[in-house]
């Protein structure tokens, strides 16, 4: 089993960590992972992101997934991947990305909307399927979707997410949920941080038990 298959099966939540200084970028890996996380993603509108996601990967890249979000270009994805990222993850759909990220053995996330967004990326080669913001795709839209996307196709949706409203989406097909701010937030505490991580492994739990 490759490390990707080993945090999906153990906990697909994907942490985002928009804001993160790198500073902290170890101390809070460290307790996410402690909290059972296996996927942590260093958005790059983030202070000196590359140097967060070098940390984090030279502590824990040997058994949890990290990378980077808000990925925009091919040359962007080279450099989250020599930082040692393994996923990339973007709002759009671009087949640039897409491709620098397949060639360099990164797993990529592409945002979606549309069922042609859906099936076109799958096409290109996505490992996950994000729909982004989920807030605008409700659990229902979710449901249609999955009736027509391939069984194995991995869907992620992203934006809003909380723990009381992750067993709707679960229940219309959902098998990944990106967490933000609900999760995150430049400035909390440590504790506080451990505190929510544990909330939400918890709620994924309980959906899978």
């Amino acid at each position: 089993m490759t490390l990707w298959q080993d945090a999906l099966t153990q906990n697909p939540l994907i942490a985002i960590l928009r804001g993160l200084e790198p500073d902290n970028a170890v101390s809070v890996a460290e307790v996410l992972v402690d909290a059972g996380f296996r996927i942590i993603e260093v958005p790059l509108n983030s202070p000196d992101p590359l140097v967060s996601i070098k940390r984090i990967a030279a502590k824990y890249g040997d058994h949890i997934v990290i990378g980077a979000g808000t990925v925009l270009t091919a040359d962007e994805v080279s450099a989250v991947v020599d930082a040692g990222g393994q996923i990339i993850v973007s709002p759009n759909m671009s087949p640039e990305v897409g491709a620098r990220a397949i060639q360099l053995g990164a797993k990529w996330c592409p945002g979606v909307m549309t069922p042609t967004e859906a099936f076109e990326a799958l096409r290109l080669g996505a490992a996950v399927l994000k729909f982004f913001p989920a807030e605008m795709v409700s659990p229902a839209v979710f449901s249609a979707m999955r009736a027509v996307l391939p069984k194995s196709a991995l869907v992620a949706a992203v934006g809003g997410i909380k723990p009381e409203i992750m067993r709707s989406y679960y229940a219309a097909g959902v098998n990944s949920f990106g967490l933000g701010s609900a999760l995150f937030k430049p400035g909390d505490g440590l504790d506080e941080l451990a505190q929510r991580a544990r909330v939400f492994v918890e709620a994924y739990s309980d959906l899978t038990s």
